[in-house]
């Protein structure tokens, strides 16, 4: 857009190798998010719901969608809240981990969701986690001063000399009342 005009004289062959060469850079540093698929009975057992789910949770982590897939077979079919039960508790344990991105619906004889992962929420899960850890630190240290906790005695001449070892003494209110 220079006033006069200005050009560039150029090897056009250098040209298109650099374009295609930026082209598969950017290609590889993108991220490709693919869609595992886990797949879940109306009468899981407990230990296979808890497996299923931590690969779920394992599949989120790696930044994958999921979509969850209850397989009804037979009779099995005229009782959808069961799927939709098990698609909730699912929905409730990722909840730190992951959104559901399209709700339970009943396809034929499968009912269907699909997680995403969210990182916004595991950015207020790890907040929540460093905050509840330093409220946590006073109440522990208020726990160790309070009243009737029992302290070991510091070593003295004859616990040294290979004596038997000194009883703990009590602290606080415990020793107080000891004493009168």
């Amino acid at each position: 857009m220079a006033n006069p005009p200005v050009c560039r004289i150029m090897d056009f062959g250098k040209f298109k190798f650099d374009e295609a060469q930026r082209a598969k850079e950017s290609r590889r540093k993108a991220v490709h998010v693919g869609v595992k698929e886990m797949k879940y009975r109306p009468k899981i057992g407990p230990g296979d719901f808890d497996t299923k789910t931590r690969q779920v949770g394992k599949f989120l982590g790696e930044g994958h969608k999921v979509k969850i897939t209850i397989m009804f077979r037979g009779r099995e079919v005229f009782h959808p809240e069961l799927g939709k039960r098990i698609l909730d508790r699912i929905a409730e344990q990722m909840e730190g981990s992951a959104k559901v991105e399209a709700e339970p619906r009943l396809d034929g004889r499968n009912m269907v969701m699909v997680l995403a992962p969210d990182k916004r929420a595991k950015q207020a899960a790890a907040s929540r986690a460093k905050a509840s850890v330093g409220a946590e630190t006073p109440t522990v240290l208020a726990e160790a001063a309070s009243p009737g906790v029992i302290e070991p005695t510091p070593p003295t001449e004859a616990s040294s000399n290979g004596a038997a070892p000194a009883a703990a003494t009590p602290v606080g209110d415990a020793a107080v009342q000891e004493e009168g």
